[in-house]
């Protein structure tokens, strides 16, 4: 590995928005099959869309999933919606005097293709508001965005605060809106996670105020909408108080009864947005089997909510090395769509030792052109050798996924950096006021600086982004993903690199636990002091297995057999299609 040196531097009420053409057959979701279309797409309602060839940078997964999911569906060919704020502001992370520093970048959508539309308004604090709506379209799919001037940037502000319901509230009436603007009637409603409730209310609140029974108007708004959960626990989620919702939610709705239905689920003043989304959308998803089977949640009643188990997926043809993708297609691996063949375990016979050699070679290649715009944390640009062992942990940084866990003991990670001429890279961004991730990323910081060998083996790059991710998938030899047990609904870095032939080591967390611990370097323990020796015992036998054939191949065979049907995207899709439509 060598360093080159680099210089671092009226408003609209909801009114006659959707004929109301139901009949008593229309409520079974077996017909709503046959009301798909360009004109009844299917719509994703995310506060998060992390897509940078769009011109739209999120803040992590849920941004990730969002962009995977609409071009799985653009490559399905499904009539689908993704309806986002367009933040106007982007968050950027810098090095400066060796601290991360945040920068507001300001962002243009004309430049990225997306066309104006026209306005829609909402009503906030006694004022119209009027929000711009803005597209861009594809062959089957679109990104649908609502943005102002002064929308400011993805999660400005604590998740409780005015500015953040301001936010929710543009996304779902001003969405909803937009929708109609554009003459399209959602099928269905895939709520991503309780900041996108507002656009299931705003759907009710139209059928109510247009003479609807408001029962009626509620079995219909449920029968269309899917609640996707992903995260752990209700209780972490963020409260608005009544006299937020005077000033923000109620100036919007028109139907008394869906106003009082609404005020009746305070507590003590008091709202959770899960509880109410919960009680809007029939159907419900977790993003893992774990997930689904542990996500504590209830109801208004008191009841636990169970939850459908679809794992995340991601968009292979997207993620994965071109020349490794066709490989995977030419061979019977994955069929056109990308889904798993049905003897696809078997077609892995033809993915040989020096094959995978061969593959990573050329993602390491990809590797480096991509490098040479990302300088580390000390401004250098680094350049790997075909041959340097790549440790890697790249994904937010955030406290239960544990970054920090490795520089520990820094005596034990030299150890395993130095016997196998190994390089550990560090990616990830801190959210603005995580000062808990901040204070520990400084740790690591000092840890690198005050040890001369780390100081030339590791590196952190700053600003992590979509490139870097897909950068690192390629080219880096061995992953590694920790989250604390119980913490992690899905994740899919990981599932990026796995395609990608890395070597895991993880904990039984998350999508890693729809697959056998058998599939990759398992870390467990019955304290964190046990699991930290399991992650340099790990890193160890990771760095063993690549140094012999036999067992690199043995290693990546065994998991792709065990997550490429975990790790599609197109599976996530069919899935997500049959527990709509096929009841």
């Amino acid at each position: 590995m060598s360093i080159i040196n680099h210089d671092p531097y009226s408003y609209h009420p909801l009114e006659n928005i959707e004929e109301v053409d139901i009949f008593n057959d229309a409520l079974e979701r077996k017909h709503l099959t046959k009301k798909v279309s360009e004109e009844r797409p299917y719509t994703y309602w995310t506060i998060e869309l992390y897509d940078q060839q769009n011109g739209i940078r999120g803040g992590g997964g849920l941004g990730i999933l969002a962009a995977d999911t609409r071009r799985v569906a653009e490559n399905m060919g499904v009539p689908f919606a993704l309806i986002t704020p367009f933040y106007p502001y982007e968050a950027h992370q810098v090095m400066e005097n060796g601290k991360l520093v945040d920068q507001h970048i300001p962002v243009d959508y004309k430049k990225f293709g997306f066309k104006y539309i026209n306005q829609v308004f909402v009503k906030c604090c006694g004022n119209l508001c009027a929000l711009d709506v803005v597209e861009k379209a594809f062959r089957n799919t679109r990104i649908i965005g609502i943005t102002e001037p002064n929308f400011g940037e993805l999660y400005q502000g604590l998740s409780g605060s005015d500015h953040r319901l301001y936010q929710e509230v543009s996304l779902g009436f001003g969405g909803y809106a937009a929708l109609k603007l554009l003459g399209l009637k959602p099928a269905i409603m895939q709520l991503n996670e309780v900041a996108t409730f507002f656009a299931a209310l705003a759907r009710l609140d139209e059928l109510a105020g247009n003479g609807m029974d408001f029962y009626e108007a509620m079995v219909y708004t449920r029968k269309h909408t899917l609640y996707t959960n992903h995260t752990l626990v209700q209780a972490a989620e963020a409260e608005f108080s009544y006299e937020q919702f005077e000033r923000f939610v109620f100036p919007n709705l028109k139907s008394l009864a869906v106003k009082k239905w609404l005020s009746n689920n305070f507590t003590d003043g008091k709202i959770k947005l899960s509880s109410v989304t919960i009680e809007i959308a029939e159907m419900r998803s977790g993003v893992s089997k774990l997930h689904a089977r542990v996500a504590n949640y209830h109801d208004l009643a008191g009841n636990k909510v169970k939850f459908k188990a679809v794992t995340n997926g991601v968009d292979l043809k997207f993620w994965t090395l071109p020349r490794l993708l066709e490989f995977y297609q030419n061979n019977g691996i994955l069929d056109q769509t990308l889904l798993p063949t049905a003897d696809y375990a078997q077609k892995l016979e033809f993915l040989s030792s020096d094959k995978i050699r061969q593959f990573k070679l050329l993602g390491r290649q990809e590797m480096n052109r991509i490098l040479e715009k990302y300088p580390d944390h000390n401004g250098q640009i680094l350049e790997f050798k075909d041959d340097d062992l790549i440790f890697d942990f790249r994904r937010r940084l955030v406290d239960y996924k544990r970054p920090e866990m490795p520089f520990k003991d820094p005596k034990r990670l030299r150890q395993v950096l130095e016997k196998h001429s190994a390089y550990y890279i560090l990616a990830g961004r801190v959210h603005s006021g995580d000062k808990t991730m901040s204070d520990k990323l400084q740790m690591i910081f000092d840890t690198i600086e005050h040890d001369d060998y780390l100081k030339t083996h590791v590196f952190y790059l700053p600003d992590y982004n979509e490139e870097l991710a897909y950068a690192l998938s390629v080219g880096s030899n061995v992953t590694i993903n920790i989250p604390i047990v119980g913490l992690e609904a899905c994740g899919t870095s990981w599932m990026k690199d796995v395609t990608n032939l890395n070597l895991l080591i993880s904990t039984h967390d998350g999508g890693v636990a729809d697959g056998p611990m058998s599939a990759y370097l398992n870390v467990s323990g019955e304290n964190e002091p046990e699991e930290l020796d399991a992650v340099y015992k790990q890193m160890e036998n990771a760095a063993l297995i690549w140094e012999n054939d036999f067992d690199l191949e043995y290693s990546i065979k065994h998991a792709l057999g065990a997550f490429l049907p975990v790790i599609s995207g197109t599976r996530m899709m069919h899935d997500y299609l049959d527990y709509l439509f096929s009841m």
